[in-house]
């Protein structure tokens, strides 16, 4: 059974005549006749009935012609979601993130690609930056974030944006009151830095930080993420330095106090992908990506 066999049915039921049909689909009748009697012997059994008036289903018929009429909703739906899949606009993205990165641009860029592509599912996955280049790589994600990005002959890399720094502390601090800060106010308090895990990482540059001006900072905790630190923050356990995106973070008793600009602590956001991934769905990310940036 072909699908030209359906179609030529499907003409002769609706029309209830094999010379309406025949006219409908631009054949002459006798290739029309030979094609619906062909399908009589491939499903065994009469499809029409001969009347005087012309033809009519039989039970066999009626069957045939509702799960045929099925068969090219099926086609059609095929197709569609096969074109929408191949403009980017059905199908599943992996996005790797990272711990601050719910408080920033991020989610703002899944927001619009979710509104301008409500057909693609996009699954998020936590993951530091070593991991975010193993899972690039192995095709468990398209495209990660991260603010530490090395050269790599297989990935590519785009900067979003560029974000200062600000330092985090107890509301009952003497510092609170404080427009602005610099490194060498703060060495004598505890630090509190992250993540602990996948160095090079935010740690180490904020290390190099403060001995490119000779000081030493009080490293009182190492934690796993920007979370946890302003949580030790809260707790009067210490200060942390985050970035800009997360002094969003709201939690009793902490302040968000500016570092200096003189200082030079700033952190860009990248986003990294395959060099060779032409998938249309990660160029429609991209491109959200893109317009996202231009309205920061």
């Amino acid at each position: 059974m072909e699908l030209r066999h359906l179609r030529y049915f499907i003409a002769v039921a609706e029309e209830a005549s094999f010379r309406r049909a025949a006219l409908k689909i631009h054949v002459s009748q006798p290739p029309l006749t030979r094609q619906i009697k062909q399908l009589e012997d491939i499903v065994g059994t009469d499809l029409f009935l001969r009347t005087p008036k012309g033809v009519e289903l039989t039970e066999a018929g009626k069957s045939l012609f509702i799960d045929s009429k099925n068969i090219f909703t099926l086609i059609q739906q095929a197709a569609e979601r096969a074109n929408s899949a191949g403009a980017g606009k059905l199908g599943k993205l992996n996005v790797g993130i990272f711990g601050s990165a719910v408080f920033g641009t991020i989610p703002i860029v899944i927001q619009k690609f979710r509104e301008d592509f409500p057909d693609v599912e996009i699954v998020l996955h936590n993951l530091n930056r070593v991991e975010q280049l193993k899972a690039l790589r192995d095709g468990r994600i398209a495209i990660g974030f991260n603010r530490f990005f090395r050269e790599e002959p297989d990935l590519a890399w785009e900067k979003i944006q560029s974000e200062k720094m600000s330092v985090a502390l107890h509301s009952s601090s003497m510092l609170a009151t404080k427009k602005s800060l610099k490194l060498s106010e703060i060495i004598n308090y505890p630090i509190i830095l992250y993540p602990k895990t996948a160095r090079p990482s935010f740690i180490d540059r904020m290390i190099s930080l403060f001995n490119e001006q000779k000081l030493s900072p009080n490293i009182a905790h190492e934690v796993d993420d920007v979370v946890t630190a302003v949580a030790l923050v809260s707790s009067g356990l210490g200060i942390s330095l985050v970035t800009e995106s997360a002094c969003n973070l709201k939690l009793p008793n902490v302040e968000y106090i500016p570092l200096s600009p003189s200082e030079g602590a700033v952190f860009d956001l990248n986003i990294i992908y395959r060099r060779n991934d032409i998938s249309p769905i990660l160029q429609a990310f991209i491109s959200t990506v893109n317009a996202v940036k231009k309205s920061l």
